[in-house]
């Protein structure tokens, strides 16, 4: 079985910032990319590179993050926690995720670089 995490709002649609989220959606999807449970942990709001986000969710056995823009530092935090990030995903959260298990949805490859006046990271 996989897990597929994706960064959303309260209207179930992938969130354009990481660490601005809401909740976090766990898709469990077994062989044949079958969608056999959904699960919602709620987000403590703030840089995802400096949340515990990422331990949190490979603690529920997720691999694979399906996000909107997000940040290199967030994105080593999770790659550290063996989750794939796949970047620039966005609308409905259960379409992106039928859409990436047919092999419609590609990374990519751009990491959002602004944050908010006096943030600190070591990214």
């Amino acid at each position: 079985m996989k897990k597929i995490a994706i960064p959303v709002n309260k209207f179930n649609q992938i969130e354009d910032h990481f660490g601005h989220c809401e909740f976090y959606e766990i898709y469990s999807v077994i062989e044949g990319d079958k969608i056999v449970e959904t699960k919602t942990i709620e987000s403590e709001q703030g840089c995802g590179c400096k949340s515990n986000i990422a331990s949190v969710l490979a603690e529920n056995g997720v691999t694979i993050m399906l996000a909107g823009g997000i940040g290199q530092g967030a994105i080593n935090v999770l790659n550290a926690c063996n989750i794939q990030v796949i970047r620039g995903c966005s609308g409905n959260s259960q379409e992106i995720v039928s859409q990436f298990l047919a092999g419609k949805v590609l990374d990519s490859n751009e990491t959002c670089s602004h944050h908010e006046p006096n943030h600190q990271c070591s990214h």
